[in-house]
């Protein structure tokens, strides 16, 4: 009788005992995604600022999505490459 006993009790308080470690986790959920964030951020203040942001400026950024953009419209010539490698495969 003792043993069937054990065998219910045993999981039900290793299950509450998983229960009683979940606030530790909880209190830090999230900080790696937040601090990988901050990381690739260079200054998180750059709208508020008043000159421009380190980087490329607007009509620069326009002018390079439009040529990305007419790139597919219109792709560049295939280049034929004579003797590529090395000898003629037989």
């Amino acid at each position: 009788m003792n043993q069937t006993i054990y065998r219910a009790v045993l999981p039900m308080l290793a299950m509450l005992a998983g229960c009683a470690t979940a606030p530790r986790y909880d209190a830090r959920f999230g900080d790696a995604v937040r601090q990988a964030r901050s990381a690739m951020t260079i200054n998180p203040q750059a709208a508020a600022a008043s000159d421009a942001a380190a980087g490329i400026d607007g009509q620069a950024a326009r002018d390079a999505m439009l040529r990305y953009q007419d790139s597919f419209k219109a792709p560049p010539p295939v280049i034929t490459v004579i003797n590529a490698g090395g000898p003629a495969a037989r």
